[in-house]
């Protein structure tokens, strides 16, 4: 089985105040069924209020991320399945949920981990 991230940034998520609890509500109800599957690894959202820090090889600690690269916010999960078609059906019951499409990348195998 591989593990795959479905992800979406901030700025997609574009919803109307009066739709806000019913996509919390459909997009928890989702996440339920993925850990009643036995698919659920870990998910989440990015504290957009805590700013990044970039921690160097020797320990010293920079504010903000890497100055070259996008930020990075947003909701993301990360479920274990056997195909990638399986990753695309549930990356598209998220996307549902959640109203707006996700992306979706496969964890590079690692045997050691």
């Amino acid at each position: 089985m591989s593990k795959y991230l479905i992800s979406f940034p901030s700025a997609a998520m574009v919803v109307p105040d009066s739709e806000w609890e019913d996509v919390v509500r459909t997009s928890h109800a989702v996440i339920a069924e993925a850990k009643a599957a036995g698919v659920y690894v870990f998910g989440g959202g990015i504290d957009e209020s805590v700013a990044p820090v970039l921690v160097a090889a020797d320990g010293s600690v920079t504010e903000g991320g890497y100055p070259w690269a996008p930020s990075l916010d947003g909701g993301f999960t990360v479920l274990e399945l056997p195909t990638r078609e399986d990753a695309v059906a549930w990356a598209a019951r998220i996307a549902k949920a959640c109203r707006c499409a996700q992306e979706l990348r496969i964890f590079h195998f690692d045997p050691d981990c």
